[in-house]
């Protein structure tokens, strides 16, 4: 049972195509003291190191860039998602890019290693690419391929290196040897932007997905009820929120990779509440906010507070 809150900042960006996510965490700091709500004076907190200087280097594995400080800081942020969880702390991982999510998920795995791990990925993107069929060769839309351990050669389109194959083997097992959760036990909210091969993935691997759409004409609460239904094996639940999940239009485009058609801010606090009100959630990571690309000031990162300080309240209720 845990028993408090600790915030992980892991401000690093460079699994990403574009600079700035690494500025998300303080951005939403701003956004909380600009609402003059302490709420980042109330929980003990840990700054991850990071790799960020790494973005100058020479790009060697064209097809994982810069997979070799990725795994770094993955492994660095699997340990203290571990530490915390084993002194009975809930982590709530505040991070740069996606490619977050495998050290995340990894530290969950870590802790509870005979449990069975749930994944619920908010998410405009399935990131369920490997260096085999990434077109972009950006690791942020790999960790849910790495936490699963698959590679979908059966659709590769790269050629890669041995050196970029051995790190990708690394990258598999970070935390713990193999795959950290099970395809059964992942749901996606909100995928509508992914390319074929990962297309042909999700429906081998049978993952559920719950489009805005579907959510909307069925409704919410029914859907995500289904969805805990689907997990009620899982014993514990890692949720991990990439803030294009939202409807760029409707909310700011400040984020990598915008995508219209999303879901709105009450949307996603339900979805996560939801499930946070079963008891098994012990980890939640936001992602993706970048003010470097808001046209509206600070408004992704003030909406991704504003969802945060809800569901931190509903945290705090569970424990």
């Amino acid at each position: 049972m845990l028993n408090s809150i600790k915030i992980i900042k892991n401000r690093s960006d460079i699994g990403a195509g574009t600079r700035g996510s690494d500025m998300g965490i303080d951005a939403i700091e701003i956004a909380a003291i600009n609402k003059n709500n302490n709420y980042f004076e109330q929980f003990e907190f840990t700054d991850v190191s990071t790799a960020n200087e790494s973005i100058y280097n020479k790009v060697k594995n064209s097809f994982a860039k810069r997979i070799d400080s990725v795994l770094i800081q993955c492994t660095r942020l699997s340990n203290h998602v571990k530490v915390t969880l084993q002194e009975k702390t809930f982590p709530i991982v505040l991070s740069g890019d996606h490619s977050s999510a495998l050290g995340t998920i990894s530290g969950v795995k870590a802790a509870f290693p005979k449990e069975t791990v749930g994944v619920v990925w908010i998410d405009a993107h399935a990131d369920i690419h490997s260096p085999y069929t990434s077109p972009s060769g950006n690791i942020h839309g790999m960790p849910l391929a790495a936490a699963l351990s698959e590679d979908n050669l059966e659709f590769q389109i790269n050629e890669v290196t041995r050196e970029t194959s051995d790190l990708w083997e690394r990258m598999k097992n970070v935390g713990i040897l193999g795959p950290k959760v099970a395809a059964e036990n992942v749901v996606y909210f909100g995928v509508r932007d992914t390319e074929e091969p990962e297309e042909k993935q999700i429906k081998n691997l049978q993952i559920k997905n719950y489009t805005v759409s579907e959510i909307r004409y069925r409704g919410l609460e029914q859907c995500v009820n289904e969805a805990i239904d689907k997990l009620s094996n899982c014993d514990v639940i890692y949720i991990s929120f990439d803030v294009d999940s939202m409807d760029c239009d409707m909310v700011s485009y400040g984020t990598g990779t915008p995508v219209n058609k999303g879901f709105d801010q009450q949307e996603v606090t339900q979805i996560m509440n939801q499930f946070i009100e079963t008891k098994k959630v012990v980890c939640v990571e936001f992602v993706e906010v970048n003010p470097l690309l808001d046209l509206k000031g600070n408004v992704m990162a003030e909406t991704a507070f504003e969802i945060l300080d809800d569901v931190t309240k509903t945290i705090s209720k569970s424990l």
